[in-house]
């Protein structure tokens, strides 16, 4: 499977606006032989734009903003996985979406765990951890930003049987820890892929840094980004994922009989 990150510029754009942008990234990736094209965290609005705006601009998961990924991802032949605000009753969650080519939703995802100020002043954390679905025939863990910082979440999907955890994130200075340390950890002790998509530039006070990634189940980087706007590709295999299984073996080792 091939795998898009587009490293996002933040701007002050209006959904519209960022709609078209988005739009021609999928045709972008389409070109680029991708099967799923994976965009940053609260990608369709902005992230650090206050919780009045982001309450303002929140919707269902059947809003028009998801409608609208929906329809590029059958116009472009390509999954989609797509941060934006959703709207449940009078809750707001910091969500991502995965969509199908075929525009199917395949899974909603809440982020779990809350960073800071400007996670929790805008949302509600989710009650429950996103079930592993299957794209492609891939076995998928969906985490967004602060959450694959957490080793439990990432081993819990790996035990589940995930190949692959996806992590659209907007993750700022002088975190660039996370990017070139913690995502490659996640890979390796669980022996899957991980693929983490970062904004760039400023928005507010945040100083994104880039550094998307995708780190191999050894723990080797496949594809890695700069610090500025750009689109990498990465092929991800399941042969890989056999072969590095047959000299790692965390998950086997596992001395569960230890841990509380």
């Amino acid at each position: 499977m091939r795998i898009a990150l587009y490293q996002m510029m933040s701007a002050d754009r209006s959904v519209a606006e960022t709609t078209k942008v988005l739009d021609q990234k999928c045709a972008d990736a389409t070109r680029g032989g991708a099967d799923l094209i994976i965009v940053p965290e609260m990608a369709l609005t902005g992230y650090n734009i206050g919780a009045s705006r982001i309450r303002q601009l929140a919707e269902p998961r059947d809003g028009p903003m998801v409608q609208s990924l929906i329809d590029m991802a059958r116009r472009h032949s390509i999954g989609i996985l797509c941060g934006f605000p959703e709207i449940d009753g009078n809750r707001v969650f910091n969500a991502a979406v995965l969509i199908d080519a075929s525009g199917e939703i395949l899974s909603v995802c809440r982020k779990a765990h809350l960073f800071g100020d400007v996670d929790r002043a805008a949302f509600s954390a989710a009650d429950t951890l996103c079930p592993l679905v299957k794209f492609g025939g891939w076995s998928v863990g969906l985490a967004i930003c602060y959450d694959v910082e957490f080793p439990e979440l990432v081993r819990t999907y790996a035990r589940a049987g995930a190949d692959v955890v996806l992590v659209p994130t907007a993750n700022m200075q002088p975190y660039i820890g996370v990017a070139t340390r913690v995502v490659p950890t996640r890979a390796e002790e669980n022996e899957i892929y991980v693929a983490y998509a970062n904004r760039v530039g400023v928005e507010g006070a945040f100083e994104y840094c880039g550094l998307s990634c995708v780190t191999g189940p050894d723990g080797i980087d496949i594809a890695r980004a700069g610090s500025g706007e750009e689109m990498i590709f990465a092929d991800i295999s399941k042969d890989k994922i056999t072969r590095v299984r047959k000299s790692l073996s965390h998950l086997k080792d596992r001395r569960s009989d230890l841990y509380s």
